[in-house]
Order: C-alpha cells, then sequence, then structure tokens
C-alpha cells in the first residue's frame, strides 16, 4: 500500500514536534522502598520531523510503548523507551511525557492515623542532539498562613491551600525518589497536609501553620534554596500558587534555575 506520510512535502518547514498525546495507559514506577506502584497515567509523546517528509507514523508511537508496557519497563526505562520510537520513527530529536497520581501512605502528625494521599507527578524524557535529559516533576499541596493577616489583626490569620510544582533534572545513573522530593517540598510551607486528620491533628496543624507564616515568596525562596543545595539536582523550575481565602484571586511565584 501507498505510504502517503513518506512522500515529499514541499512547503519547506521542519516540523519541530509532531506526535500523539492523551493516550491512556497503566504505568510502572518503583517506590523508595523497593517495590512497584502500577499507576494510570495519560502519555505524550513526539519526534521532530524533517521538512521533506509529509507526516510521521502516529502508529508507531502506540506501537513501542505498548511493547515496553507489554515487558513492564513502561515508566521503568524512560530512556530505552525514547530511544526506540527515535529508532522506529527515524527522528533526530524527541520527547515522551507521562503524567499520573502517586499514592504515598501518610501518617497523621499526632495520632499516627494512616490513609493514602496522592499527588500528580509526571516523568519526562527528552533527547536532543544525541543528549538524553530526564524530568521528575511533582506537584505538593501544602498549607500557607499570611504573615501580615497574622501581623496586623488582633487573633486569627487568614491560610489557605497552596499549590508547590516542581520539576528537577539530574543525571541518569542517579536517582532521586518521588517521595523524598515531596518531603523536601512540604518543608518549604507553612505546614503539610494530610488526607486524615483527628482533632488532636487539627490542633496541631492549625498551630504549626501559625507558628510558620510563609507568603508565596517565603515558599518560593525556601524551595529554591533547598533545591539549590541538594547533591544531585541540575536544573529546577518551582512555582507555588496560593489560593487565597479573602481574595478573588491567587497569589503566585515562579523561578527556574541550572545549577552550577
Amino acid at each position: 500500500m501507498k505510504d502517503i506520510q513518506n512522500s515529499e512535502d514541499t512547503r519547506e518547514v521542519d516540523i519541530q514536534k509532531v506526535g500523539i498525546k492523551h493516550i491512556a495507559m497503566p504505568l510502572t514506577i518503583q517506590r523508595k522502598n523497593n517495590s512497584n506502584q502500577v499507576v494510570y497515567a495519560k502519555a505524550r509523546v513526539n519526534v521532530s520531523l524533517p521538512k521533506r517528509y509529509k507526516g510521521t507514523h502516529m502508529s508507531r508511537f502506540v506501537e513501542v510503548l505498548s511493547q515496553y508496557q507489554t515487558k513492564n519497563l513502561l515508566g521503568v526505562d524512560i530512556k530505552g523507551c525514547l530511544e526506540s520510537i527515535l529508532k522506529k520513527l527515524h527522528a533526530e530529536s524527541g520527547e515522551v511525557e507521562f503524567k499520573f497520581k502517586y499514592f504515598i501512605e501518610k501518617s497523621a502528625p499526632v495520632t499516627g492515623f494512616t490513609a493514602s494521599m496522592s499527588y500528580d507527578c509526571s516523568f519526562e524524557g527528552r533527547i536532543e542532539n544525541g543528549a538524553y535529559k530526564f524530568i521528575l516533576g511533582v506537584v505538593v499541596p501544602v498549607t500557607t498562613l499570611c504573615p501580615c493577616s497574622k501581623e496586623i489583626s488582633d487573633y486569627g490569620a487568614h491560610n489557605q491551600r497552596a499549590l508547590i510544582s516542581v520539576k528537577v533534572s539530574y543525571d541518569e545513573t542517579e536517582q532521586i525518589w518521588i517521595e523524598d522530593l515531596i518531603e523536601l517540598i512540604e518543608s518549604c510551607a507553612s505546614c503539610p497536609l494530610y488526607p486524615l486528620l483527628k482533632r488532636k491533628d487539627e490542633k496541631f496543624v492549625t498551630e504549626k501553620a501559625w507558628e510558620n507564616p510563609r507568603f508565596v515568596e517565603d515558599v518560593l525562596r525556601e524551595s529554591v534554596v533547598k533545591l539549590r543545595q541538594h547533591p544531585l539536582v541540575k536544573e529546577f523550575e518551582v512555582e507555588c500558587e496560593a489560593f487565597e481565602s479573602i481574595h478573588n484571586h491567587s497569589a503566585w511565584a515562579y523561578q527556574k534555575e541550572t545549577c552550577y
């Protein structure tokens, strides 16, 4: 049958990224305790396309993903999966990204009651000019308490839930565990969140936030300092969005850096 995708295109446009997205599949995640967690993920896969070709072969993306899924390597070997996609599609550069919810058993701070808490996470692999880069992403929900509100009020201070979104890149021979990155980021807020709180726990959380007031600027700066100090992090970007409880808008801060 005639291969239309391989036919010549005369418009002289190299396409930087073309592929598929929102493809759902199970993903195997290695946990810090040496076990695995299988999660539901949404994938985006793309490659570069030279100007001489009319189109890429969309089915080949799914072929490779299915092969790695069958071998239980999908999520475990991001680099190998991406290299196979580039080889299959005769492409020079490409990306694969998986977004998923990761579950951690978390204990309440006083009573110790445990329950599962979910975190939005992502794995991303990129190959460009022969160089591979892996990026780990986490979105960590936390509590922030406003320093200004605490300072000017006779009693009470407004607090709110905030999201700290972090992406870190590190050498493929190293390992940063999702659990450790989440714990590091939680320490930058007024207080972490917990999936299950009894009255004693709620008292602890309320008072801990009161003792640790944070603007989004504070959360961002604390995160930046700790990521700069991390021995494995080569690049990072971090943003904090606080869903203000007394304003009809969010407070927001962002930073991106390369560590030298």
